[in-house]
């Protein structure tokens, strides 16, 4: 996807700061963070939404809940409590078209911050 910006991130030509990679996901602090602690994991191969994953995609979302694990590791909400969003398509709020969630924490979070 020429024109995804998280596919330019995972291929290095838009540099982010990293904070958890492996062969399938890639997660990378927020450049607009809305908590203390704001990072996006996404998947190294392009999809669109949430709805756009079949059964054969299993290992895709296993990587994002394993990576989310690490991330709240690395930045030490763990053990305190940290929140994770997939917003699905223009009225559930997803902005990039490339499948990606978003972990939050570092503070009490409030109710209407997904």
């Amino acid at each position: 996807m020429d024109e995804c910006v998280f596919c330019k991130i995972v291929a290095g030509s838009i540099p982010c700061s990293k904070v958890y990679e492996d062969d399938t996901v890639l997660a990378f602090d927020d450049i607009q963070p809305m908590a203390p602690i704001h990072v996006i994991v996404v998947p190294k191969q392009h999809v669109a939404t949430l709805m756009d994953l079949t059964p054969a995609d299993g290992e895709i979302m296993k990587g994002m809940i394993l990576a989310a694990q690490e991330v709240a590791k690395k930045k030490g909400v763990a053990q305190r409590g940290f929140r994770t969003v997939v917003n699905c398509g223009s009225e559930g709020g997803q902005i990039v078209m490339h499948l990606h969630m978003h972990v939050l924490g570092g503070e009490k979070l409030k109710d209407d911050l997904a």
